[in-house]
């Protein structure tokens, strides 16, 4: 049990260390060198895990699709909204959301270890699917098509941020988004129920880190 856990803290800190290194200099001038530097491992403990720069690209494109910051909701179309506006809160702030940005949009980096695009894609066809069969979106939305809608308007929306404030007014800016694409979608019914204040992000968060303290507390 010893011996997972600090393989789990290894892995952790490799991924942790990679993603700053990302984020800084980009994938091609990214070195193993450097991020050995930065996670405090030995070369053996770090391929181990990743055999190559590339692996580690992968692992920080997967490390970005966590269920722990948001939590479920009895509107599936209110999770959806959650899980973007806590990415809006996020980015800023969380150096693996940065570098999967920055390792997503490098077009010949893309080729060899993929983007984070298709898993977003994915989770939000799944909330929208689940909430189309609760009857929150109209009859004629297609899950799919809107999910890569959406992801196309985000990413468009997320440079624009990132030009024009540094990402400092994110969170209101991925809450007109959702304001403008919402009426398209769901149902009156479901529309009126739901919150995209761009404050949301950050309430959810604090919900989610109370419940984990709790949890914690009453283990």
């Amino acid at each position: 049990m010893a011996r997972q856990e600090r393989a789990v803290r290894t892995r952790r800190a490799v991924i942790q260390a990679a993603a700053e290194v990302f984020a800084e200099r980009g994938y091609a001038a990214a070195t193993i060198a450097e991020i050995l530097d930065r996670a405090g491992v030995t070369k053996g403990a770090l391929y181990f895990h990743f055999d190559s720069k590339e692996a580690l690209a992968r692992g920080v494109i997967e490390a970005q699709i966590s269920s722990s910051a948001w939590t479920p909701r009895e509107l599936k179309l209110q999770e959806w909204v959650d899980v973007g506006m806590v990415l809006a809160h996020q980015i800023p702030r969380d150096v693996i959301l940065l570098a999967g940005i920055r390792l997503s949009a490098d077009l010949q980096g893309r080729r060899m270890f993929g983007s984070a695009w298709p898993a977003w894609i994915e989770l939000s066809t799944k909330l929208l699917a689940e909430a189309k069969e609760r009857g929150e979106v109209m009859p004629h939305v297609v899950p799919a098509e809107s999910a890569e809608c959406f992801l196309g308007a985000w990413i468009g929306t997320q440079m624009f941020s990132e030009a024009s404030s540094d990402w400092s007014d994110l969170s209101e800016r991925i809450s007109v988004l959702f304001n403008h694409m919402l009426p398209a979608i769901a149902t009156p019914a479901a529309l009126i129920r739901l919150d995209t204040a761009p404050d949301r992000g950050a309430r959810v968060i604090d919900e989610a880190r109370r419940a984990e303290a709790l949890v914690a507390t009453e283990s």
